[in-house]
């Protein structure tokens, strides 16, 4: 990985970082929630966007992470920097299981897309009925600031924390496109039985892209959990997540390092502008987000970064 590779997110975690200086408390929270979505979009990214595995059930990962973070909190009083381990280790042995199960029965494209539908909604029934999970009623963690229990009083820390994971996920993303890792992703997504024939185990690349995505998505649900520190079943695992990563990847542009952060800001910055507008519109927000997808993909096919491609190359 190059100087050049680490400068860009660099760049843009470091812009980011300055905001809390003078941002209001409404924009803070704002930036904090576009990013969480854009953490998770980093974990979409990888598996969809660089392996060419489309998946409809982040929720799945993303909801995983939020409630073994807030479980382990709740029923057994475990530090919260602990949970948040948890909840990633777990979310990337949910997507180690569901990769599994899927890949070895060869499902790919539109099939195993649904097939991740399927685990996300399963988990979101059983989330929904258990009395350990809160049931419908959810969870609720209790308001104690400290560095221990991952609360800060002062919105700009929880602000950099994430940031803090967003350019961890964005150098390790710009380290796997250069590496015989990435080569091998894009491999299996351009031709699986290409790849096969070269001697890539086409298996293993997959379980591992799915693995180290779900653990990408699961932070960002434990992030969410101790951002707002009340979660259920319909917000843990609800299509609303898997729907965010999904449009925030395609608008950034897929396969791109810094594709999903960017389309994350741009799409929450869209919705929020859109309800300043328009007034409090229920779904306003979720018609935008259709409205510019639509338009994404009929006229920019490879996203905002494909975009500033196209007229760099102009201009050279």
């Amino acid at each position: 990985m190059s100087a050049r590779d680490i400068a860009a997110p660099v760049l843009l975690v470091a812009v980011l970082a300055v905001l809390p200086f003078f941002a209001s408390g409404t924009m803070l929270n704002f930036l904090v929630s576009a990013l969480i979505v854009a953490l998770g979009a980093q974990g979409w990214n990888l598996l969809a966007g660089f392996g060419g595995q489309l998946s409809f059930g982040h929720a799945a990962f993303f909801g995983t992470g939020a409630y073994v973070t807030a479980l382990l909190q709740i029923r057994f009083g475990i530090n919260a920097w602990a949970g948040m381990a948890a909840g990633i280790a777990l979310g990337a042995v949910v997507g180690w299981v569901i990769g599994f199960l899927s890949f070895r029965a060869r499902l790919r494209g539109s099939y195993f897309a649904l097939v991740t539908l399927a685990f996300a909604e399963v988990l979101r029934i059983l989330a929904n009925a258990a009395d350990f999970t809160g049931g419908a009623a959810g969870l609720l963690i209790r308001l104690q600031p400290g560095f221990g229990n991952l609360q800060f009083p002062d919105r700009g820390v929880f602000l950099w924390l994430v940031l803090g994971c967003i350019l961890f996920v964005l150098l390790l993303t710009a380290s796997i496109e250069r590496s015989r890792f990435g080569a091998q992703l894009v491999a299996v997504r351009e031709n699986e039985d290409a790849a096969r024939a070269l001697g890539v185990d086409v298996l293993a690349t997959k379980l591992k892209a799915i693995s180290l995505s779900a653990a990408i998505t699961a932070a960002a649900g434990c992030l969410y959990m101790q951002n707002f520190l009340y979660l259920d079943a319909n917000i843990a695992y609800g299509t609303w997540i898997s729907v965010e990563v999904l449009i925030a990847s395609i608008i950034g542009g897929l396969g791109t390092v810094l594709g999903p952060v960017v389309g994350a800001l741009a799409l929450h910055g869209l919705g929020e502008a859109t309800k300043l507008v328009s007034g409090q519109i229920t779904g306003i927000d979720l018609a935008i987000f259709g409205a510019v997808l639509i338009l994404s993909v009929a006229f920019a096919p490879n996203g905002v970064m494909g975009l500033r491609r196209l007229f760099k190359g102009r201009a050279g």
